[in-house]
């Protein structure tokens, strides 16, 4: 079984060092460090352009959860048709509401808009009650893929829900994600059958700045070539 790998990126300079490791799609996003959200048009399309990998942008107006006002919603919707006019190769999306069940009606809204791109109902998956039943609204409503760390803080610890969610699933690929290392990865592979993972292969940046006591994003971190190329040859053995 040939295992996909996702990585997710917040720079350039990552998505190279994911591309040189042997990553087999990238999730661009920004700011990493809050869980993700809608990245830089400039950096999606200098991967388009340059790298030759999927891209799958992240659609995620702001951080602090994913329940959105309806104005939130128009600005996914116009950041998905800029993600077409860049070229990327899908999208990454997820909405709630307030009681944490899956918002369906703004869900369609987005899916309406995405026309031939891949979509990727993202993490927001793992805070909701009833996973299973989401999982076939998720299929209804037309997602290809679902990423997932079984609501738990990692994919291991999660490995028995990811494990039910890819014998449920008939038409939405099961993406595992979260804290997966060289070191996991071919046995959260083993456990669950899954045949996409997604890792951000990430060590803390050389470059950080401070000044006293005066920082602006202290902590940053960026993609390893090595650890992304460890992860592939891991699961290769499957």
């Amino acid at each position: 079984m040939t295992v996909q790998l996702e990585v997710c990126i917040d720079s350039f300079a990552s998505a190279v060092a994911a591309q040189t490791g042997g990553a087999d799609r990238l999730e661009v996003c920004g700011a990493l460090a809050s869980g993700g959200t809608t990245p830089s048009y400039g950096l999606v399309e200098q991967c388009v352009e340059k790298l030759g990998l999927p891209v799958m942008m992240m659609i995620r107006p702001h951080d602090g959860g994913f329940v959105y006002q309806s104005s939130d919603i128009d600005t996914m919707l116009k950041d998905i048709r800029v993600a077409k006019s860049i070229g990327a190769h899908g999208v990454v999306f997820g909405v709630l509401t307030s009681q944490r069940e899956l918002d369906q009606a703004s869900c369609q809204r987005l899916m309406d808009a995405t026309d031939s791109l891949e979509t990727t109902f993202h993490r927001a998956f793992d805070l909701v009650p009833n996973p299973l039943d989401v999982l076939n609204d998720l299929e209804r409503l037309g997602f290809d893929r679902v990423l997932t760390s079984g609501q738990q803080t990692t994919a291991l610890a999660g490995y028995q829900l990811i494990e039910k969610l890819t014998k449920q699933a008939d038409s939405v690929e099961i993406l595992a994600g979260a804290g997966i290392t060289s070191k996991n990865a071919l046995e959260l592979v083993g456990k669950t059958g899954v045949r996409e993972i997604h890792a951000s292969a990430s060590v803390l940046a050389e470059d950080q700045q401070a000044r006293g006591n005066v920082s602006f994003g202290a902590g940053r971190k960026v993609t390893c070539s090595n650890q992304v190329r460890a992860i592939k040859n891991a699961v290769k053995k499957c």
